[in-house]
């Protein structure tokens, strides 16, 4: 057993501790990191509620003023306890709110970039390659190629492993970031965990709402960052597999909502950057970052990208 969730049985004390190892060892075969999730959330309803009145429970974690989503982790931690302890329940279902998709713009995921130290600006670089945070924060010297720039992101049971290519920028960061630690453990994160990552954006995203006096920049989430480029690269692409590999989904069906995103973009944007090709080159250079050939005109081939 997980020395964490060992160290757990001694924060319990409304039930006996042989029932909360009970659940402690139903937990065994989930991730290190769902099973401190789990064990946590039984520690919050056993200082609040009898776990072996399963009826007093449920009411408990339903009259509570929080989130449906909040409310079904509780649920499903508490399943996990009767299930460990024998007890005859059936939880619940409540229908969860889901929040609607916004794709923030570049310039503005950019603009709270800026006020970023380069440890942040590094990850949220990275971050901008559709990268979930808990997968940001997984990232080790051992999935690093920096000489041709990839990436290997590993996941958890919720996506894909999969190996992508990493803009200069972000590479050239990343590799700055390394020296000035002076790291070179193989297997040491280079990074904080999620909820770290999540503060983070979340205090240089105000630091930023400050500093350019912009509203819309308060309600841009980390996650955002995964939208934006999902969205971004099925423009460029028009390439669904492609998508759903860079992004690690195990179902086509995921991928599917950022071809609903990208139509309901094109209908509203009418913003545009610009931009001319003049050789064969400059015009292939403009396709790869996400331009759209317009017309030529005296020779010259026009471009655009929505901004």
């Amino acid at each position: 057993m997980c020395s964490h969730l060992s160290r757990a049985t001694n924060s319990f004390s409304s039930v006996s501790s042989e029932k909360i190892v009970k659940t402690l060892w139903e937990l065994r075969n989930l991730s290190p990191i769902s099973q401190k999730t789990y064990a946590k959330k039984i520690k919050y309803l056993n200082s609040h509620t009898n776990l072996d009145n399963a009826l007093e429970t449920e009411k408990y974690i339903l009259n509570l003023e929080k989130s449906t989503k909040y409310k079904s982790s509780l649920l499903l931690a508490y399943l996990h306890y009767c299930k460990a302890n024998g007890i005859s329940w059936t939880p619940p279902r409540i229908k969860c709110q889901s929040i609607p998709i916004v794709v923030p713009t570049e310039e503005r995921i950019d603009k709270i970039i800026s006020r970023c130290s380069l440890k942040y600006v590094t990850v949220f670089q990275i971050c901008k390659h559709g990268l979930r945070p808990h997968e940001v924060s997984k990232i080790t010297l051992r999935d690093i190629d920096l000489e041709r720039g990839l990436l290997t992101v590993r996941t958890s049971k919720l996506g894909a492993e999969r190996t992508i290519r990493l803009k200069t920028c972000a590479q050239e960061n990343l590799r700055t970031h390394i020296q000035r630690k002076s790291i070179t453990r193989l297997d040491v994160k280079l990074f904080p965990n999620a909820d770290r990552l999540r503060d983070e954006w979340n205090h240089y995203r105000k630091r930023a709402y400050l500093n350019f006096k912009e509203l819309e920049l308060l309600k841009i989430r980390l996650y955002d960052l995964r939208h934006w480029f999902a969205t971004n690269e099925y423009i460029k692409t028009r390439d669904l597999l492609h998508v759903k590999y860079v992004l690690g989904h195990k179902n086509i069906e995921t991928t599917l909502i950022y071809v609903h995103l990208t139509q309901g973009l094109l209908n509203s944007s009418e913003e545009f950057y610009s931009a001319t090709a003049k050789t064969i080159e400059e015009a292939q250079k403009l396709i790869e970052t996400g331009f759209d050939y317009v017309t030529e005109m005296d020779g010259i081939k026009l471009f655009r990208k929505r901004k």
